[in-house]
Parts: structure tokens; sequence; C-alpha cells
């Protein structure tokens, strides 16, 4: 497939959308439209704060939006209530659109909690999989440790990491069903996999840019320099 056709955009919360929002913006969420120009289909990652004005950006663009895809299940990626303030989400854009939300399996349960969608809304996943959106195909990376079910996505030389890798950061791993000791190894053993090129498309914004590649992050990000599980241990806390 022709690289030109993969449609691919970065949406930052209170900048591209939610630009109102009183807590979109502080928070500082990446959404992606990941899809197919030719076929003007995308799939929606991590739709939050401001449905409406998702899904506007994608028709603004000629895009259908055919899908979405959970990175994971926590309310400012997914919607919710976030510590007392209700986010929309999938809940929100399943109203609007009759679409299917792509999780882990290991996530159904959260999700489902979370956003009170049901089975018959969710797709369930597994590490490898892959799914199509016209002729533009996305594969999924287990990657637990911020969440059981954490999941990236791989586009092309592209990988959307949602909260398990950021620019010169990672996820906590000090929240309800997290594992410190798996996000080490999603971090050096499951994206270790991945060549240098490969460019980063997080979950915030949380670095010093908004994108970065592997093997940047592999020479100035102290979480993923950590030579030892032990050492990554102590420096977790």
């Amino acid at each position: 497939m022709n690289d030109n056709n993969l449609y691919f955009r970065q949406l930052l919360a209170g900048r591209d959308f939610a630009p109102n929002h009183p807590v979109a913006g502080q928070m500082a969420n990446f959404c992606y439209l990941v899809g197919d120009r030719a076929a003007g289909k995308a799939l929606l990652v991590d739709p939050a704060w401001d449905v409406r004005g998702l899904l506007d950006v994608a028709q603004n663009d000629g895009i259908e939006v055919d899908g979405v895809l959970a990175t994971h299940y926590h309310p400012d990626h997914v919607g919710g209530d976030l510590f007392g303030l209700p986010v929309e989400g999938i809940s929100e854009l399943l109203e609007v659109k009759g679409v299917k939300v792509h999780v882990h399996k290991i996530e159904a349960e959260g999700t489902k909690k979370v956003t009170g969608t049901s089975d018959s809304d969710l797709v369930l996943h597994e590490s490898g999989d892959k799914i199509l959106v016209g002729a533009v195909e996305v594969q999924i990376l287990h990657t637990p440790g911020h969440t059981p079910g954490s999941q990236c996505f791989l586009v092309q030389n592209r990988l959307v990491s949602g909260d398990t890798l950021f620019v010169k950061g990672c996820g906590r791993v000090d929240l309800p069903g997290s594992d410190a000791e798996q996000m080490y190894r999603s971090l050096t053993e499951r994206l270790a996999k991945l060549p240098d090129e490969v460019v980063l498309f997080p979950g915030h914004d949380y670095g010093d840019q908004p994108t970065s590649t592997l093997g940047a992050e592999r020479q100035s990000n102290i979480y993923m320099k950590v030579p030892s599980l032990q050492d990554w241990m102590r420096l977790m806390g």
C-alpha cells in the first residue's frame, strides 16, 4: 500500500478538541485518528473529553469514524468518572456512532465498569492481532504494566503507545491494577523488539516534544535504560 494513503492525525486535548474544557487541557491527552485516506475511514484512538469535537475533525477531513481503539480503561482515555469529574468518552460516542470498541481481552471488564458499555460493544483482542481499516493494518501489542490489558498500536512505522511509554517517561505503576514488573518487561522486552526508527506517539503530551523515536528514547529516556529488574523495582519504590 502507498504510504501516502495512510491517514494519521495526532490531536491534543485543549487545543485540537475540547478547547473550552476546564480540565482537558491540563490532562494533555493525545487522541489519534488512524485510517485509510482512499477508503475515507479511520479508527479513533482513546476518544475522551469532547466526542463531537473529535468526530468533527474527522468529518472535516472527509473521514468517517469506523471504530474505536482503546489503549486502556482509564477515564481520561475512554470516558467515565475521573475522581468525581464526568468525562465524555466511548459511551457518548456509541450514542452517535454504532461502532465497535477494540480492547485487549484482559481490559474488557475494566472498560465496561468505567464506561458502562456492554459485551456487545466490545471486540476483544490478544497481542499480535491485526485490525484492518480500509487497506491500513493496525497491529496490537499487549504492553501490561500501567493496567493489566494496556495495549499499543503499531501502524507502519508509528507506535501509538497510550500510557505505556511517553517521551522521556513512562506510565504510572502505583495505581490499582498497575504492575511495576510487567511495565519493566513491556519496555525492555516487548517494545525492545521494535526498530529504532519507529516513531513514538504517546498518550499524553508530557515531554519536551509531542513525538520521538524508539531509538531516541532508548538513548535518553531513563525508564528505558534501567539495566535490571532489581534496579527498576528500586527506582519505582
